[in-house]
Order: C-alpha cells, then sequence, then structure tokens
C-alpha cells in the first residue's frame, strides 16, 4: 500500500513538474509584448479615453495571463498624443523604434490616428483603434495590421439618423468640430439623411476644444432646419448641449442631436441637461451580466468610473491583440494580424463580432435615450435601450469600401 502511495506521489510530483517546465519553457520562447496606449490624456477627449483607456488594457492583460497568455512577458505604458497628429507620430515612431513597442492602442483623435496608421503598416506593428471615428482607416487608409474596433462615423450615423427622420426631422443642420473626424462624420450622417429622404441646409464648423458656442448656434438656430446635428464629440458636445439649451434650441421647435455622445458626456451633462437625447453607442455598462461584470471591475480599478465606449474597445482590442500573439507565437504585425482574424472575438464587451478583411471590426451597435431625472433608479442609471443595430446593418457595407485590401 505504501509503495502504490509512493508511486503516485512520485507520478503527481513528475506531471507538476512537467507542467512547471512546459510553462517556463513557453515563457522562454514567447515574444515579450510591449502595448502602448496613445490617447488624450490632458485634453478634451480625456474623460472618454485618457487614464480609463490605460486601466482597461491593464485590466485586458490581466485576463490574458490569467488564461491564454499565461507565462507570457507583457507590459502597458502610456503617453498623451495632445490631439496632435505630429506629436503622436513622432511618439509612435518611437515606441516602435527605441522602446520596443508590438502594438499602440486607443488613438483617440482621427488625425492622430491616420498619422499612426502608415507608421504601423511601414514598421509591420499592430495598431488598435477605439477612440478615432473616421471611415478613412477602412477605406483609402486601410491597413493589413490596422484594426478600427469599436465605433465610427458611419455607425453613428445609421440609427440615429432613422430615428430622427422618422420622428419628422427632415432638414439638418450641423455644427462641426473642423478636422478629420468632424468631417468625416458630418459627411456620414449628411449621406445617411439623403439616402432617407431628408435634406441638409447647411452647415458650420468650430475649432476643436471650443467653449463658446454662442455664434455658432446663433446660426443653426437661424436656419430654421428641423434638427440641429452636432458633429463633435466628449467636451465640445457637453459644451454645445449645454449652451444650446440655455438658448432655447432643445425647447423650441428644433432638434438637438448629438451624433457621438459618450457615457463621461451624459454624466457630465446630468439628466435633466440631457433628458431626451437619443444617441447611438457600442458599450452601456447595464445591457446585461457581462457588461455589468466588467463595469464593476472597471470601475474597481478606475475611480469608481463606470467604462465608455472608447474603454471598452481599448479592453475588447488589446485582448484580442494578445490572444493573437499567444496563437502567432510572435509580435510580427502581418502574423498576429492572421492570427486575430482566425480567432473568434468572445468577450463581456462585444456582442456578434467579427473581423472584416478592411480591418472593421463589425459588432451590435444600440440606439440609447437619456431618460428624465425621475426615471433614473441608481447613480448610474442615466439611459434606456430603444433598439439594437445588427452589426451588418450597423457598419457601412464592404462593397462601399474602397479599401485595397478587398479582393
Amino acid at each position: 500500500m505504501k509503495t502504490k502511495q509512493r508511486k503516485y506521489a512520485l507520478s503527481g510530483i513528475a506531471t507538476a513538474a512537467l507542467m512547471a517546465l512546459s510553462t517556463l519553457s513557453y515563457a522562454q520562447s514567447a515574444p515579450k509584448v510591449k502595448i502602448g496606449v496613445l490617447t488624450d490624456m490632458s485634453g478634451p477627449y480625456a474623460s472618454m479615453g485618457g487614464a480609463g483607456s490605460v486601466a482597461a488594457a491593464k485590466l485586458a492583460v490581466e485576463d490574458c495571463l490569467a488564461k491564454e497568455c499565461k507565462g507570457m512577458d507583457i507590459d502597458v505604458i502610456f503617453a498623451d498624443n495632445q490631439n496632435k497628429a505630429d506629436v503622436g507620430a513622432a511618439k509612435a515612431r518611437e515606441w516602435f523604434d527605441r522602446e520596443g513597442v508590438t502594438a499602440i492602442a486607443d488613438l483617440t483623435n482621427s488625425a492622430v490616428a491616420l498619422a499612426v496608421q502608415n507608421i504601423a503598416k511601414e514598421k509591420n506593428r499592430i495598431a488598435l483603434f477605439s477612440g478615432p471615428a473616421t471611415t478613412v482607416l477602412t477605406n483609402k487608409e486601410c491597413s493589413p495590421v490596422g484594426f478600427h474596433w469599436m465605433f465610427d462615423t458611419y455607425s453613428q450615423s445609421v440609427g440615429g439618423v432613422k430615428a430622427t427622420i422618422d420622428a419628422g426631422g427632415k432638414s439638418w443642420y450641423f455644427l462641426t468640430v473642423d478636422y478629420a473626424f468632424g468631417h468625416s462624420l458630418e459627411s456620414d450622417t449628411s449621406a445617411m439623411v439623403k439616402k432617407l429622404g431628408g435634406t441638409v441646409s447647411g452647415q458650420v464648423r468650430h475649432p476643436l476644444n471650443n467653449s463658446d458656442f454662442a455664434s455658432f448656434l446663433l446660426q443653426a438656430q437661424s436656419s430654421g432646419a428641423d434638427v440641429v446635428a452636432l458633429a463633435n464629440g466628449s467636451q465640445d458636445t457637453v459644451n454645445a448641449v449645454k449652451q444650446a439649451k440655455e438658448f432655447g434650441i432643445t425647447s423650441g421647435k428644433q432638434r438637438l442631436v448629438a451624433l457621438l455622445l459618450f457615457l463621461s458626456d451624459v454624466r457630465a451633462l446630468g439628466n435633466e441637461v440631457a433628458q431626451g437625447l437619443s444617441y447611438v453607442d457600442g458599450f452601456y455598462w447595464d445591457f446585461d451580466d457581462g457588461t455589468r461584470a466588467f463595469s464593476d471591475r472597471f470601475a474597481n480599478a478606475f475611480n469608481n468610473l463606470k467604462p465608455t465606449m472608447t474603454h471598452a474597445g481599448v479592453y475588447s482590442s488589446v485582448y484580442h491583440y494578445l490572444k493573437g500573439v499567444a496563437s502567432a507565437k510572435t509580435v510580427e504585425g502581418d502574423q498576429v494580424a492572421t492570427a486575430m482574424r482566425a480567432i473568434p472575438i468572445e468577450d463581456s464587451v462585444l456582442r456578434n463580432a467579427s473581423i472584416r478583411p478592411n480591418g472593421r471590426v463589425i459588432h451590435d451597435m444600440y440606439l440609447y435615450q437619456v431618460k428624465k431625472p425621475d426615471e433614473k433608479s441608481s447613480e448610474w442609471d442615466y439611459s434606456k435601450l430603444l433598439a439594437t443595430i445588427p452589426a451588418e446593418e450597423a457598419f457601412q457595407p464592404l462593397s462601399e469600401s474602397t479599401c485595397s485590401l478587398i479582393k
């Protein structure tokens, strides 16, 4: 009996030793991974990206190390892109050339994203876009190593435009932030308005990080358009909505539409000011058990705040990238990209997700409406779900893409 017990004990020790050696062997052969989160740390997009995106990336690393990435050496660094394409491009080159960065994530600001897309392609490293919105990333400037993860200007126009036109908003006037993101959002939304039988009365453009919208709102008000559409984001949207309420736009005949609204924006506005605003979102913390569990973890890691869809996108994209590296056993961009396309996207953030040949990640999007103050049941109960937009309908049809990768 003692002999058998000794044999079983020795067998168990041998098995444990083999497993330890296997893990050590994999750790020694696995490539070192360094993820750079390039985001807006101090400007108008800091609340929807910023330090929250860094926290989201670290959660993804934590989850992958517990499962697919056991034994791997993974580091996360970050920098402020200052919403300047030249600053973002310089940092990307420094990271790739001298810091050993293997992938760059978030990339809030479309001008920065477009600059980094080409550099990542040149260096054969992965670019993961969760913060920018321009559809150019998966059209003219598409890349075999670039992945547009969460939302874009097309997805933001689909559900919101149809709902607004169906409610009687036929003529539209755009108040647009004057750079690549705003131009793309205005263009895609205008096309959708016309496609659905509406008209565009005009547009006015404002600088990024603008504080005074008085003159722009007066032009929008005098246009007589049914809809004043805000083709901007984050702090610019918050400032414009607050001032539109002061001008009486939201209480008159005109309807105010925020084409890109984040949970952080709704929180900054409050339900009293934002009530009734409808918006398209790729992630909402209270959607289902999975999103609630992830959001609780995120809040514990980041100042008790719920994640925006940018934060959720950073988590999902970084986690999937790490799975790709673990599968490919290399950090070479083209090989990791192939692995990423072969692995199903399965996480607590996205629903019905897949990667198209042009790098566009499609997934269900959602039409939400901000609740009235008396409809709230808890601190973070800001919005109610109006409709789910299926993945295939939420994003630009592949047949319309000008990406050279589509055969």
